[in-house]
């Protein structure tokens, strides 16, 4: 058991951390709510799709490091450490629901009643600052639970490098100043920080994620209307790394999406507006990003086309997240305007939608199983205007089917399709 850790909540964050300790000769107990979860771990298979999880769970399975429960206090029991890596989704007023955490915390709290021991909770769910503090106060006061926070810097796609390579590696204890030993499995950290502000840490670099996107956009649509190549301008911009400090994320294109950056500018927003702050930037920046949804919305209108083909659709290319995809917005809004529509994106496999992601697309396009293609170049066949949002097909496939009444709007820099015979244009260059 000493060397066993438990991971709560087998999602993007949390299968990912079990997989790679795993992979690192630990023990590793799963904890999730929903069975098919659960399943998915003890059968050898990822319950999600990211580059490289999938053979990281099979090899935890067999070799019996790595296994699933729904049992959150046999897993407690069974562990030395509980990692908490369930969800913080948002409210309809953009503040962060702690329902999940709030529920995990008691379940961990009340195992340790039963059995007590020394045993340390670390939070890895992203939590609005005071948020670990007050779980501390509700759950585990007067105990001997050592408590710690540590966000997570995992990027979808890129996931299982940033854990094995992590960027950034902070620990967050509650005086801020404790000289906390390596965590068994974590490694070491480059600061230690107070709980409070290893959780704004967090909220912190995905607004600035977020704010570099935004600015990359907004300098993308001024480009264009001057007839330059924004990508161009911003690669430069980027290679001042003594100032600029770095490229990530300053790419004109895709609107930002996904289930952290929004999610987390709207809760700082939330919170400014709540506590009587002015935070002008954080307030507009998913206005502008809805500009930038709005004028590719406008592009593919200003084409004159109805029959509208989409080459990927998920959040990002390798991965099958569907939740805040810019692709599934700009869908929703050609159909609801009475366009028809052909998708392909090869990582999305609707049998496999587990979870919230699942729960997303059935609210949002429960009818998007009849709009899926087989390949690429049934959608490019069957479409006047394409959507290239990620690259996922061979210009050899796409070629041979390719018209020259044919419109392809370039979503994320695919340049490669400016040399096939079709009208090309790019989101922002």
């Amino acid at each position: 058991m000493s060397n066993t850790v438990s991971v709560f909540g087998l999602g993007y964050v949390g299968t990912v951390t079990a997989a790679c300790l795993a992979g690192r000769g630990m023990a590793v107990i799963g904890v999730d709510a929903k069975t098919e979860k659960v399943d998915a771990v003890n059968s050898g298979h990822s319950p999600l799709v990211e580059p490289g999880l999938e053979n990281l769970v099979r090899q935890g399975h067999s070799s019996g490091l790595l296994r699933a429960t729904l049992d959150a206090s046999e897993a407690v029991r069974g562990s030395s450490t509980s990692l908490v890596c369930v969800g913080t989704p948002s409210l309809s007023n953009g503040r962060v629901q702690m329902d999940h955490v709030r529920a995990v915390a008691a379940q961990i709290a009340a195992a340790l009643r039963e059995s007590p021991k020394a045993h340390t909770v670390v939070f890895r769910s992203t939590m609005p600052p005071g948020s670990t503090r007050a779980l501390v106060a509700e759950f585990f006061s007067g105990t001997t639970t050592r408590v710690l926070y540590v966000p997570e810097f995992l990027r979808e796609v890129s996931a299982v490098h940033d854990f094995l390579e992590p960027s950034l590696s902070v620990l967050g204890t509650e005086d801020g100043e404790s000289t906390a030993e390596a965590l068994e499995g974590l490694g070491s950290f480059d600061e230690v920080l107070r709980w409070e502000e290893a959780e704004m840490l967090k909220y912190a670099c995905n607004a600035f994620h977020a704010l570099k996107a935004g600015f990359a956009n907004e300098m993308g649509r001024v480009g264009k209307f001057l007839g330059l190549d924004a990508r161009r301008v911003m690669a430069a911009l980027g290679r001042d790394e003594r100032l600029n400090i770095s490229r990530a994320y300053l790419k004109p294109g895709n609107p930002i999406g996904g289930s952290c950056l929004p999610k987390d500018v709207g809760v700082l927003a939330a919170l400014a507006r709540s506590e009587g702050l002015k935070l002008p930037l954080i307030e507009q920046m998913m206005d502008s990003n809805q500009a930038h949804l709005d004028h590719l919305t406008r592009l593919v209108e200003a084409t004159g086309a109805r029959r509208v083909g989409f080459l990927g659709l998920a959040f990002k290319a390798g991965t099958d997240d569907l939740r805040g995809s810019p692709m599934v917005s700009l869908s929703e809004t050609l159909l609801g305007r009475g366009h028809s529509l052909s998708i392909f994106d090869p990582s999305v496999n609707l049998t496999r939608l587990i979870g919230a992601n699942e729960a997303e697309i059935q609210r949002r396009m429960p009818h998007l199983a009849r709009l899926m293609a087989a390949s690429a170049a049934e959608v490019v066949s069957e479409s006047e205007v394409i959507v290239a949002a990620q690259p996922c097909a061979s210009l050899e496939e796409l070629r041979d089917c390719v018209r020259p009444d044919q419109h392809v709007i370039d979503v994320n820099g695919w340049r490669e399709l400016e040399t096939l015979p079709w009208r090309y244009e790019g989101l922002c260059w």
